[in-house]
């Protein structure tokens, strides 16, 4: 993985370097467009970013000439509608800016212009740019990228794209088999990393739409405010599936925090900040749960931890690559390594039922229960209930003792004899240790012999009733 990430870093940085080569010194000048072309007047020195949003703008620049052979272009990548003369040629527009929104036409977010070398002087160059953004729909922070003078010939992005798509191959890949394995085991944890997959496959190809799709500079408010919500989305998942895995007494703290802090990044400006900060406070968070795990021993605790530690420290020293490129990387890198081991699980799991089955079906009077353990035969009378726990559940037994195994409920209902009935989505009662029915409040409990009481839903109840052979509820309370 490390290799792959360093090899990613080397090319996100050139392509980086080679995309932004020059940038003028602009002067900010009052302009008028006529047939000869643009004139200015009360021309200076620019102050501060470049920012056409709610107005027109009238920028000039002195660039000095080119290398001989070398021939160059103006880069215009920003939300804005832009047109462009060199000395005294219009070399064209993109949309049609004007001081209002009714005479701009919108352009897309990403605009070049070729400079003709014969158009070049050996001095005195005259560069001029109009710009308006009148239909940004947000207020960015930077709505203006890169206004600057670079290679005509760009370097190529194939190798940043083929890392990405590839990365997002193996999350949609994910998405799939995590999504597959809930189908058959309806697993809280796999339906969480399938919808954390398919939201780091799917903002993999929101960040790279620029590149494969020159859209209008209007629809790039709603490309970064879905790059922000899909971040919100990842961070959140991240943390209930760490949660869940290793800290689940403290999920839903670690949940209650993210659901308050993350939507506070959208107060932070420029959406590039928010959306690093969001990333970073999911994984931040995550890493608690982890370092808990890891704490307590919990297997795969410390990879991820040490996962979750690389993304922290590459994003804090290098956040252009994390939202670029090493966001998707690091990402497949975390999931492709735990649906490997689910499914490795699953099997070890289905080969350990079959055997228990095999060994119940000699002793009916014994539940042969999997669990971490091992195996071991359980008198089913010592069963007070049977409750579901994800991918486990938890058998309550005489003597306030409990044990996890590793099975479904459905499956067990079908093996256990008359005398356990479903009372619910989650749990199985025995009735031979029933003491009372009891209603509490809206709400019907089944008391045991030992134990707390188990929750009895409202569609189950009949059939409780009929398996008591009591018409009417053994005791009410008001």
């Amino acid at each position: 993985m490390w290799r792959l990430l360093t090899i990613a870093g080397l090319l996100a940085l050139a392509v980086t370097t080679g995309a932004r080569a020059q940038q003028p010194r602009w002067d900010l000048c009052r302009g008028v467009a006529t047939a000869a072309g643009p004139q200015l007047s009360d021309c200076r020195p620019l102050v501060g970013k470049i920012d056409p949003q709610g107005r027109e703008l009238w920028l000039r620049a002195t660039p000095p000439p080119p290398a001989p052979g070398d021939p160059k272009a103006l880069f215009a990548v920003g939300a804005a509608s832009s047109e462009v003369w060199f000395n005294g040629e219009r070399l064209g527009a993109n949309g049609q800016p004007g001081p209002t929104a009714e005479a701009e036409s919108p352009g897309r977010y990403q605009a070049d212009f070729p400079i003709p070398d014969a158009l070049w002087r050996p001095s005195g160059n005259e560069l001029v740019v109009r710009l308006s953004a009148h239909h940004v729909g947000l207020t960015f922070a930077t709505p203006i990228g890169w206004l600057g003078i670079g290679a005509a010939r760009q370097p190529s992005m194939l190798p940043l794209l083929a890392i990405t798509f590839v990365a997002a191959g193996a999350l949609a890949a994910a998405t799939f088999g995590f999504g597959a394995i809930y189908a058959m085991r309806r697993t809280g944890s796999s339906l969480t990393l399938a919808a954390l997959s398919a939201v780091a496959a799917l903002q993999a190809g929101v960040e790279n739409l620029r590149h494969l799709w020159r859209y209008d500079y209007p629809v790039h408010a709603y490309r970064m405010v879905g790059i922000w919500a899909l971040s919100l989305a990842f961070a959140f998942l991240l943390i209930s599936w760490a949660g869940s895995r290793f800290l689940p007494r403290r999920r839903a703290q670690l949940l209650a925090v993210a659901a308050i802090a993350l939507p506070l990044t959208w107060f932070i400006p420029g959406f590039d900040i928010r959306t690093g900060v969001a990333l970073l406070l999911g994984v931040a968070l995550a890493g608690v749960a982890a370092l808990g795990g890891a704490v307590g021993r919990l297997p795969g605790a410390r990879p991820t931890l040490a996962w979750l530690g690389a993304f922290l420290a590459l994003g804090v020293l290098q956040p252009v690559w994390l939202l670029d490129l090493s966001f998707f990387v690091l990402a497949a890198a975390l999931v492709l390594p735990l649906l490997i081991a689910e499914v490795v699980r699953l099997g070890r799991d289905d080969t350990a039922r079959e055997a228990a089955l095999t060994r119940a079906a000699s002793r009916p009077d014994r539940l042969t229960v999997a669990s971490a353990r091992g195996v071991q035969l359980v008198p089913i009378p010592d069963i007070l209930a049977i409750v579901g726990a994800d991918d486990y559940v938890e058998l309550r037994l005489t003597g306030d003792r409990t044990l996890l195994h590793a099975a479904r409920l459905d499956a067990l209902e079908t093996q256990l004899p008359p005398s356990f009935v479903r009372i619910h989505r989650s749990v199985i009662a025995n009735l031979a240790h029933v003491q009372r029915l009891e209603r509490d409040g809206g709400r019907w409990r089944l008391h045991l012999a030992e134990g707390s009481p188990l929750p009895v839903s409202r569609a189950r109840l009949p059939a409780l009733r009929d398996a008591l052979d009591e018409p009417v509820p053994l005791r009410a309370s008001a």
